[in-house]
This record gives structure tokens, sequence and C-alpha cells, in this order.
């Protein structure tokens, strides 16, 4: 999924006690001063901005290990977000204004890609930062952010490895494969692989005596191919009025126009192997669904955030 990139006004008012922790702080000169204030408020803007990457990150999350990793490292981004905002008002006496930039990806792994190149850069910044003044409290709040950002590259850079280690998605790049063998091949209830911008091609193994599930796709229309088995096919202007029906097997294509209520049953004796393919995409980049339970639980999840 591709996100551009915009900037506008975020101004952040956090509802948290923002007594006067630093009416000790004593800048050398009034340039120290102006540096230090400067300074924080860079790190309010990167940790804003680094958050609204992360929520866009958690919505891409192939699966729930993921997204909770993800969510892990949001809570953390608040948390110092927190802290930052909270030493600005001391300092300055006012509240923060800042834009937050959105960093745009095209797919989830190019996007832990660059959040893990923004916590190395975070982490140089913050560096520099908290040698600004020699003030113990105001260099710990640097120095807790910089361990935070060591510990969310970390964090990222793993979840880039696993997914280039499993990777069972090939786009956006050129892609050639034996379609039938791959279908045929796959046990998960539903392998994405290949997501480009505009299209998707995913891989669903339909076990015995289970459905794909009553579903609506309202402004695209859906190609299925069954390679192996057999199974029926159901279509309706409303769910409760299903009145188009036909049997599919083996080298059966199926065409689903925008708009219409369906579903497809296994009704034979074997695992229903069918690739299907949207435009533009339906699923997160990299999903990988073992069941179907799983994938109603991450389709829940990603609908309710």
């Amino acid at each position: 999924m591709h996100h551009d990139p915009k900037s506008y006004s975020y101004p952040y008012y956090p509802q948290v006690n923002t007594h006067m922790y630093y009416t000790n702080y004593m800048p050398r000169n009034q340039q120290d001063h102006q540096q230090v204030c400067e300074a924080i408020l860079g790190a309010i803007k990167r940790e804003a901005s680094a958050i609204e990457l992360c929520r866009q990150l958690a919505n891409e999350a192939p699966n729930q290990q993921h997204f909770n990793e993800i969510h892990q490292a949001i809570a953390g981004k608040v948390a110092h977000l927190t802290q930052f905002t909270n030493l600005f008002i001391s300092l300055t006496g006012t509240q923060p204004d800042y834009q937050i930039d959105q960093v745009p990806f095209q797919n989830y792994r190019e996007g832990l890609q660059k959040a893990y190149q923004s916590e190395v850069e975070g982490y140089q910044e913050y560096h520099k930062s908290s040698i600004l003044t020699e003030h113990p409290q105001i260099r710990n709040v640097f120095l807790w952010a910089l361990s935070g950002e060591q510990e969310n590259a970390v964090r990222f850079c793993s979840l880039n490895e696993e997914i280039a280690k499993r990777q069972t998605d090939f786009g956006p790049e050129p892609f050639v494969v034996d379609i039938e063998d791959a279908t045929t091949k796959n046990n998960n209830f539903r392998t994405a692989l290949w997501t480009g911008e505009h299209l998707q091609l995913t891989l669903m193994s339909i076990g015995v005596g289970e459905d794909i599930g009553l579903e609506i796709h309202p402004e695209l229309d859906q190609f299925l191919r069954v390679e192996e088995g057999q199974g029926i096919i159901r279509m309706g202007d409303s769910k409760d009025q299903l009145d188009f029906e036909e049997k599919v097997s083996e080298d059966f294509a199926i065409i689903i126009p925008a708009g219409k209520w369906h579903n497809l049953i296994n009704s034979g004796y074997q695992p229903l192997k069918l690739y299907s393919i949207y435009a533009p995409p339906q699923h997160p980049f990299g999903t990988v669904h073992k069941t179907k339970a799983e994938a109603l639980a991450a389709e829940e999840e990603h609908h309710s955030n």
C-alpha cells in the first residue's frame, strides 16, 4: 500500500502533570537556552512523526506478533513524547507547535526499513542533544529517548529479518511463477504471494467442510481460479439472498462482480486450493493466515484500528 507524504500542523497537548521540574536549570547564555529548546522541539516532532509511521505499520502488520511488537514501540514513543513535551513547557512556558511529516512506503517491508533508519538517525540526534547541557534531568530525558531509539532499531531490524527469511510476498518487483504448483503446495488459509500498489495475488487453501466466509467487495471485481478440489460458489445482491450458485472444481475460474455478496464452500473431501486476484489489494503486504480463525481475527483487529 502506498502512503503519500503529508505535512500538517499537529500541536500535541498531553493530559499529564506539567509541574515545573526544571526550575534549577541555568543556561550559560541565551544561545545555549535556545539550542536546548530547539533540540527538544525537534525531538517532539521526531517522536510524534515516528508514532504516525508506527501506526501505519501496525495497520499493515502481517500477523499478531508484528502488530504487538509495533504497538510496544508506539507505547514507548508516547512516553518519550510526553517527557519531551513536559520538558519544553517547563523551559518555555508555552505549548509546543510543530508539524508531523508522514513517511511514504510502498509495502510493509519497506516501511520497516524506513522505521529502522529513523530510529538510527534518532539515536544519533539524541546523542548530540544530550551534550548540549550539563543539567542532569534534561540530559536524562535525551538519554532515555536515546535508549528507546536503540531498542526500537533492534526491534524493527529483527522484524525485517523475519520477513526476509520467510518471504512469501514478492511484490512489487517483477515476478514469474508456476501458479498451479504454488497454489497446490500452499497449505495456509491465505498467503499473499504478490502485492503491488494496484493489484494483489493471494493463494488460498480451504479445509474440508470450511468456506471462505460470506463477504462483499463494493468497489472491485475479483477473479478466482480453482487448481485442486471441489466447491460451491454462491453470489447475490444481499447476504440473505445468494440466488446464484454453481459447482466448481479443478481448472474452473470464478468472476465476482463488485458489490456482490459471495461465499465459496469446500464441498469435497480434500482441501480446496485456489488463487485470488484483487485490484486494488485487499490485505496487507506479506499477509499469511494459517487458518480461517486467524484470518478473521486479523481482519477484526485491522478494522478496529
